[in-house]
């Protein structure tokens, strides 16, 4: 794994970037960008740790921060009620009303940082500083496919029923991922989204 530490998120590009370049190397079966990281999956039959540790070392001073993509996916969003049962609360953790939250999410101009946790569940950067809050104190056993979520700096849509910590304040009927699909997951790193109440 490649960290660039207090870089962070404002790595992203860069490491999408370097995650392309690695894909083409020989012996590298996967190369996942993270939080602030790249992860490279290979067989170490055919390469060792060091080889490839320094291949790494010596492409990061050549990678260029690759620009969003061109791709602006809008997401249709019923914010509140049974579909964004947290949205009473996060209005009153941040001290403004319902339609408020629903207004600055709706704003905030978004970008596919990295997917993960499971697949396509994209963690999106842009959140209005408004609206920024830790995950929920206690995560829920199930949260519904299509959910429109948010916690700490970022924004998400479960992609399928699953637990979950994050606060809940819409749904979309769009699926996030679909193996029929090419690319199977709707969002891919770089791509800009916005949420479109209904």
């Amino acid at each position: 794994m490649l960290d660039c530490g207090d870089g962070g998120v404002s790595m992203q590009p860069r490491l999408w970037a370097l995650a392309r370049a690695a894909r083409a190397w020989a012996h590298v079966r996967e190369a996942v960008v993270g939080a602030g990281n790249l992860t490279l999956a290979f067989d170490r039959r055919a390469v060792s740790y060091d080889a490839l540790l320094a291949q790494l070392q010596r492409a990061w001073p050549h990678a260029r921060d690759d620009a969003p993509s061109a791709r602006t996916i809008e997401i249709p969003v019923r914010y509140g009620g049974d579909g964004g049962m947290d949205l009473g609360a996060v209005a009153r953790a941040r001290n403004l009303r319902e339609s408020d939250v629903v207004e600055r999410h709706a704003a905030s101009e978004f970008v596919v940082a990295f997917v993960g946790f499971q697949p396509g569940f994209a963690y999106l950067d842009g959140l209005d500083a408004r609206l920024h809050l830790p995950r929920r104190a206690e995560p829920r056993v199930r949260v519904p496919a299509g959910s429109v979520a948010i916690a700490g700096m970022q924004s998400a849509v479960y992609p399928f029923d699953s637990p979950g910590g994050w606060h809940i304040i819409g749904r979309t009927a769009l699926r996030m991922f679909d193996p029929q699909r090419e690319p199977a997951a709707l969002l891919q790193p770089g791509d800009r989204v916005r949420f479109v109440p209904q």
